[in-house]
This record gives structure tokens, sequence and C-alpha cells, in this order.
């Protein structure tokens, strides 16, 4: 059997995840009937000066995805590309909920493929209800005392 073929079995969503939203969760939701196994991948992006620290973004990520089947979660420090090599895994999964992802994801996708020529990146939307959902506007409404419970899973809101 072609290994290539199996790889495409298993598939890495990866982010900072500052925090999970229900838009990575519909991400997540809509990747798993697709592949046997996601692995939710949590950057640790200091350079991106997080608002949650590493550890507990993996935990928000690994609480809320608790009960979807075929999901593992793991923190990581390096290249996605090398992580999905290390991994044997030949998909990345990354999410568009706008034109303006849409350029900045196809340059990564294009960076990833020509570092491992056989590394496919997947694009999946959300749904339409969660277009508008980001980490990004999250912050903002903790920041500000502001209504945000609907935006991330009730295992985050609860930890928060």
């Amino acid at each position: 059997m072609n290994n290539s073929v199996t790889s495409y079995k298993r598939a890495i969503y990866s982010g900072t995840f500052d925090p999970i939203t229900v838009g990575h969760i519909d991400i997540i939701k809509r990747a798993s009937r697709i592949f046997d196994e996601v692995i939710i991948a949590v950057a640790k992006s200091e350079r991106k000066n997080p608002m949650f620290s590493h550890e507990h973004r993996v935990h928000f990520a690994k609480v809320s995805t608790k009960d979807i089947e075929g999901v593992r979660v793991i923190g990581f420090d390096t290249l996605l590309v090398d992580l999905a090599t290390d991994m044997n895994i030949g998909t990345i999964i990354r999410g568009l909920r706008a034109v303006s992802d849409f350029e900045f994801e196809l340059q990564m996708g294009y960076a990833n493929a020509s570092i491992k020529e056989d590394l496919e990146t997947l694009y999946l939307m959300p749904s339409l209800k969660n277009a508008f959902v980001s980490s990004t506007i999250v912050r903002e409404l903790i920041r500000f005392n502001g209504k945000f419970d609907h935006l991330v899973p009730k295992e985050v809101k609860s930890c928060i």
C-alpha cells in the first residue's frame, strides 16, 4: 500500500487557539468527519504574545474537544511542516472565514508545500453562524469585560 495514501487518514489542525472558539470547534468537527484522526496542534507562538499561556491553551483545546471522536490535542513549538513530517501526516487543515484569510493561508500553504512537496493543505469554512468568530474578537471582549460566552465552548468559559 502507498504510504502517502494512508497518511491522508490523519490531519493536523494547528493554531495558537488564544483562546479556542466555537469557530475552531466547527472546523474540528468538520475535519473529524473527513479524517480518522485530527491532531489539534496548539502552537506556543510566544512572538504573538498570547493572552493565555501555552499550557492553558492546550488545556482549553483538550476540554473543548474531549467528546469529539478521533481528536487528539498536542502542544508544539516547531515549524508545522516539521511536526507533520515527524508525525507522518500528509494533510494540514486550515480554516477560512473570509477572503482576507485566503491570501495569507494560500501563501502559508504554498510555503509548506515548497518545503515538503507531498504535504497537502485542506481549507475548510466554518458554518455561516461562526464565520465572524475569531480569537482576536474574543480577546478584545474579554479585555473589556464584554459578553463572549457564546463565542467559546462552555468548557473554556468555565476556565476563564
